[in-house]
């Protein structure tokens, strides 16, 4: 009994640990608002959302380990797989406007709720924890970080539902590795690290 326990497990415990890939489909109603739908990739129906919970996402045509919504009830963009399980936070890039993170170079970067900032893979594994007070988007396997910084308002708020943008300035900088290891640190500027690992924005 006990041998044939042990196969059992052997061979369903691949099905459980699976994820699966889909994409999202919207749809909107006549009364503007968006239907959300979960495809396979043999473009079988998953679910469809509630649309009272998920009301703004940014996904693209591709198929992919897990989507990301503005969900209510959680802050921010959650990142969820097809079985609607959040997955962690993601990252948004543009103080003061909507724009969450997506992948580059299979690393999207994720925030936890102290707003430190680390990186999950593309199947939505989190590969580095969240630890940076702000952080670049990999380029050629090297990010930027920056350490003791403060964000700078472009304009006075004069009311809570200004549009709120900000620039980051940071005493120093350095990078990471893929593994997240801090290489370098203490350069005085961000053009300085920059130039010195030659690193480049990604293109929109």
């Amino acid at each position: 009994m006990k041998i044939i326990f042990i196969i059992t497990l052997f061979v369903f415990l691949p099905h459980l640990s699976a994820q699966n890939k889909f994409k999202v489909e919207q749809k909107e109603t006549e009364t503007w608002r968006s239907l959300y739908s979960l495809i396979d990739e043999k473009n079988n129906l998953i679910k469809v959302l509630d649309s009272s919970k998920y009301y703004l996402t940014f996904n693209t045509d591709n198929y992919g380990y897990f989507a990301i919504f503005s969900k209510k009830g959680s802050p921010g963009w959650s990142a969820i797989d097809s079985n609607e399980n959040i997955l962690f936070q993601v990252y948004n890039t543009s103080f003061g406007e909507p724009n969450p993170d997506y992948l580059i170079e299979n690393k999207i970067r994720i925030i936890d709720s102290n707003n430190k900032i680390g990186f999950a893979n593309e199947k939505g594994k989190i590969i580095i924890k969240p630890q940076f007070e702000i952080v670049t988007s990999f380029h050629n396997g090297k990010a930027i970080i920056g350490q003791s910084c403060d964000k700078i308002p472009w304009d006075a708020h004069e009311k809570e539902d200004d549009c709120h943008h900000y620039s980051i300035v940071c005493k120093k900088y350095g990078y990471i590795n893929v593994l997240g290891e801090i290489v370098k640190s203490g350069y005085s500027t961000f053009e300085e690290i920059q130039n010195k690992i030659n690193w480049k924005a990604p293109e929109e």
